[in-house]
């Protein structure tokens, strides 16, 4: 999706739920957080089943803080 498409959706969202009354608002505000609060759990979830399989794998390594950082700067 082009920036300029995602900003005028965005914008389009934004003034959509100021039409709405504050009531609508809050309510609306409510299940976003819901929604995203699930949405960031399943993410979780995922990553932690991929992390699961590497490590059935055998595709991790351990170390020290010290070698984790000689990995980055690598």
């Amino acid at each position: 999706m082009s920036q300029n498409l995602h900003t005028s959706l965005f914008q389009e969202a934004l003034e959509a739920v100021e039409a709405l009354s504050l009531d609508d608002q809050g309510e609306l505000l409510r299940v976003l957080r819901k929604r995203l609060n699930l949405r960031q759990h399943q993410q979780i979830v995922e990553e932690v089943r991929e992390a699961q399989q590497e490590y059935r794998e055998g595709k991790f390594s351990s170390g020290t803080v010290d070698d984790f950082l000689a990995e980055l700067d690598s």
